[in-house]
């Protein structure tokens, strides 16, 4: 079986947008989508949200990736916790028919022209940050488990509603996404954790994620049975191997993800600053194929067979331009299609 190359998720704003414009026209198209609008016919959402959104994934396909995560280019926590809020104004947090991803829409509504210009389908990948993230954004660590598992269901509505099968598009990949999971704790145990997930996850799709930024209490997730492949960083935290076995992997039927592009950019330009790199450019700063191809091998030895998806270690929003963005992202495919 073939490593499938995707991205997680977030990725530059295009020259010249202006952040605050960009949210208000996104928050617009939500709107719209729910009342059953037509986002072609507000000029400022078409030209501030949809044009964005539609040339950051054309830009992304480009890069030759398997599987494309839509461009999220909104904050990975206020893009729920913004409609959460509005769903406690009467008294829950779980979310119902404000449970729509605008970038979604976009994508979908663009699919026929990518798949004629592309000529192939496009294979969509969905991240929606995760009910255990969700919860400790917005209330904190000590768990009440009727709370935590509305916020999984919230999470699971997400998730089912941008799940897509059309005959341009189809959603190959959803992923939640846990980062603080490993560094900071719930006051929850461990038989909580999984019913929330099972939760989260019971939705259909070929592939279920979830995206970690260590893999400390990654054991504590092997027996959720909705999901199919654990994600985590390897190019920047080696160390995230070492607790993952290929036997571990067998023995729940998991598959995994190994990230093998770093992305923390600020770590990489003070590296470039302490090397007297005063100024750089975009070969310089992206890594190179053949690191990246180091590492694909590496994981590719422990894990075999089970190492179903690879890319970059995480998104690429805090990078300085889309340019450099996607040319981590071509670098990442030839590393491992080479």
């Amino acid at each position: 079986m073939d490593t499938l190359v995707d991205d997680v998720g977030s990725f530059p704003l295009p020259d010249g947008v202006d952040r605050r414009t960009f949210s208000k026209a996104r928050n617009m198209a939500g709107r719209a989508i729910i009342e059953g609008k037509s986002l072609a016919e507000d000029e400022f959402v078409r030209d501030n949200f949809c044009q964005v959104v539609a040339g950051s994934f054309r830009m992304k396909c480009d890069s030759g990736l398997d599987v494309v995560n839509y461009p999220q280019h909104y904050d990975m926590h206020k893009q729920f916790t913004d409609v959460i809020h509005e769903a406690m104004n009467g008294g829950t947090y779980v979310v119902d028919k404000l449970a729509v991803i605008p970038e979604i829409h976009v994508v979908n509504e663009e699919a026929k022209r990518l798949c004629e210009e592309m000529g192939r389908k496009v294979r969509l990948r969905v991240c929606v940050t995760g009910p255990m993230e969700l919860y400790l954004k917005e209330v904190g660590t000590t768990v009440h488990e009727d709370v935590l598992l509305m916020f999984a269901e919230t999470v699971r509505r997400f998730a089912r509603k941008a799940t897509l099968d059309a005959k341009y598009v189809k959603t190959e990949v959803v992923s939640l996404d846990e980062p603080s999971f490993g560094f900071q704790e719930l006051s929850a145990d461990r038989d909580t954790i999984l019913e929330v997930l099972e939760k989260a996850f019971d939705f259909d799709c070929p592939a279920k994620q979830v995206h970690l930024h260590s893999s400390a209490k990654v054991a504590d997730l092997l027996d959720v049975e909705n999901l199919d492949v654990l994600t985590f960083e390897f190019a920047a935290s080696p160390k995230n191997v070492e607790s993952v076995s290929k036997k571990m992997l067998e023995r729940a039927d998991k598959q995994v993800r190994v990230g093998i592009a770093r992305t923390d950019v600020d770590s990489m330009m003070a590296e470039l600053h302490d090397r007297d790199l005063k100024t750089w450019n975009a070969e310089q700063l992206v890594e190179s194929i053949e690191t990246m191809r180091r590492r694909f091998e590496a994981a590719r030895e422990k894990y075999g067979d089970r190492l179903a998806f690879s890319g970059p270690d995480c998104g690429l929003g805090g990078w300085p331009s889309q340019k450099v963005a996607q040319l981590l992202l071509k670098r990442a495919v030839r590393a491992v299609k080479a």
